[in-house]
């Protein structure tokens, strides 16, 4: 006590605020840093979650280097950042520019919007999968006979898996990024636009040259993090594909869906930290990438 009396007003500001920044500090040591330095070690260990760890070393990246499973759930997790991330910037972009200028039940369109991101992912999962069931019970089958078309076979077909699954992932996160891009559209200053009219400026000029370098701050955060959803996709592949997980032939399954199965079905939580180790450097490494190419000059 006598010692915090001898403390300048400085110091003691400065005592206080990690007084009140221990409990969060220590809270994110031990539920982030803790699981991931946690993660890393078991990648170098053979553990069952029952038996004793045993030391492995580079057993589990090599293994993950020799699998075939691996570098086709690679290529399917990049497929689903490389389709879903430009195809999703784009469609909610278009729509959160008609929609900025939208006045007549503005509110009210912006809410249907939105609410499928609020909407549970496993209930919309199974929506979806009813929409893409053969005839009769197929919504989408069903329209396509009713015009005379063959009906489809989305969910067991190598080619048509994989962007039958996209379809609604990319329609789930659509509503936040409206709202993110509205929020963006609104904060450009009106003078801006008031100067273009008055010289006469076209429609497109001023989207090119105006709204999107401005909107440029908006679109960084929304690549970002509309990438690392796609990278991350679990839960429309898990409940679309649940008479074969990950598809046929593995067409569908993303690098978070193997780390399950290997965690969890097979119990090789050595290897499946390894596959976790990979998908955290996928993500840091293509946010880095991103963050550098889009950042201001």
């Amino acid at each position: 006590m006598q010692l915090y009396r001898n403390l300048t007003i400085r110091q003691k500001q400065i005592v206080w605020a990690w007084a009140f920044l221990a409990l969060p500090v220590v809270f994110y040591t031990v539920i982030r840093f803790y699981p991931t330095a946690n993660a890393v070690l078991i990648s170098f260990q053979d553990w069952n979650l029952l038996g004793d760890r045993t030391w492995a070393g580079l057993d589990n990246y090599a293994k993950l280097v020799a699998d075939p499973v691996f570098w086709q759930v690679f290529r399917n997790t990049f497929a689903y950042l490389i389709l879903g991330t430009p195809i999703s910037l784009v469609i909610s972009f278009i729509v959160a520019y008609h929609l900025d200028k939208t006045r007549f039940m503005h509110g009210f369109l912006r809410m249907l919007y939105f609410l499928p991101f609020m909407t549970s992912a496993v209930a919309m999962a199974w929506v979806w999968r009813w929409f893409y069931q053969p005839v009769p019970i197929g919504l989408f089958n069903n329209a396509l006979a009713s015009i005379g078309i063959p009906q489809i076979n989305f969910l067991n077909s190598t080619t048509n898996a994989l962007p039958a699954i996209l379809a609604p992932a990319v329609w789930a996160g659509l509503g936040f990024q409206i709202i993110i891009f509205m929020a963006g559209l609104r904060a450009i200053p009106r003078s801006y636009y008031e100067a273009a009219r008055i010289d006469g400026v076209s429609t497109w000029t001023v989207l090119w040259e105006i709204t999107l370098p401005l909107l440029k701050p908006t679109i960084v955060f929304l690549v970002v993090f509309s990438s690392i959803g796609f990278l991350r996709i679990f839960d429309h592949v898990f409940n679309m594909t649940t008479n074969n997980p990950g598809g046929p032939l593995n067409s569908t399954k993303p690098l978070v869906l193997m780390i399950y199965q290997t965690a969890f079905n097979s119990f090789d939580m050595g290897y499946a930290a390894a596959q976790t180790v990979v998908l955290f450097l996928v993500l840091l490494g293509v946010s880095l990438l991103q963050l550098r190419i889009l950042r201001d000059r």
